[in-house]
């Protein structure tokens, strides 16, 4: 399974993912991309198997992954404060990859009924996800 990995501002989310991905799922190929260095920096240094930094690259990622990760904001133009171009948002949109979106209530985008969980549990119910998808990755 390819996943993509998007995350911005200081990559803590991200990083997170990549760990606990790369801990209960060998098989799957991780490629991060990073809205800034240093978010890649961080994604990369927790094992992704791939990792790049800009808008292009979450275009094209999104053309070849599986299945998009990351917080809520990477479908919402101009969020993560303007990291998220509406290129960005609109590749990750259209892409036909499944999206396992984290809610994070920050930057003014606010998702109602969802529980305020801390991040690791946040990502804890990401690797959860992940083992519903049936993608072949067991």
């Amino acid at each position: 399974m390819n996943i993509l990995i998007i995350d911005g501002q200081g990559g803590g989310l991200g990083k997170q993912l990549v760990e606990s991905i790369k801990n209960n799922r060998k098989d799957c190929i991780i490629t991060a991309v990073g809205t800034n260095s240093t978010a890649t920096a961080a994604m990369l240094k927790a094992g992704a198997d791939h990792a790049v930094t800009g808008e292009n690259p979450v275009v094209a990622g999104c053309r070849k992954a599986d299945v998009i990760i990351g917080p809520i904001g990477i479908v919402i133009a101009d969020s993560l404060f303007g990291e998220i171009t509406p290129k960005m948002a609109l590749a990750v949109g259209q892409s036909n990859a499944k999206k396992v979106l984290v809610p994070m209530n920050h930057c003014d985008n606010i998702v109602v009924g969802v529980e305020d969980l801390s991040l690791g549990k946040l990502v804890q119910n990401v690797i959860e996800e992940l083992a519903r998808i049936d993608m072949g990755c067991e």
